[in-house]
């Protein structure tokens, strides 16, 4: 079932998938018509709109390709039940850069993701958002 709860365990399992690469594990829950935006992926493939679960995985394996370390932080999520989106608030560590993040993610009713849309805010400062973090893991954040 489409719920918070899925939405929650969603969240959690593609920032841990991320963090080890697993590239493959990522894609799965992808339909295989499916739709992806991202300004990063335009600087791989001349296009910020990759259509298929193909073209998809060859843009994320090329792009790991390139990446040395990477790190993601949930920071949120907010699920929308009926619209069956999930949005995922997490902070990104790429190659020592620091940058605010948001993946918008549209799934049928099977639990198939069919729309994707990465945001990405500035860059952060690394000392600075060490000193963040700092601050919400003592908030408890």
């Amino acid at each position: 079932m489409l719920d918070r709860e899925f939405a929650a365990e969603f969240a959690s399992q593609w920032i841990s998938n991320w963090n080890a690469r697993r590239v493959a594990d990522v894609f799965s829950h992808f339909r295989d018509d499916c739709e992806f935006e991202s300004p990063i992926a335009a600087t791989l493939t001349n296009s910020a709109r990759l259509c298929g679960k193909e073209a998809l995985r060859s843009y994320w394996e090329a792009a790991l390709a390139r990446i040395k370390s990477l790190h993601f932080v949930l920071e949120d999520y907010v699920w929308d039940q009926e619209q069956r989106r999930l949005v995922v608030v997490y902070r990104s560590r790429t190659d020592g850069r620091v940058t605010s993040c948001v993946e918008l993610m549209q799934f049928d009713p099977d639990g198939k993701q069919i729309y994707g849309r990465a945001y990405y805010g500035a860059v952060q400062d690394d000392r600075r958002a060490g000193n963040v973090s700092m601050i919400a893991q003592t908030e408890g954040g």
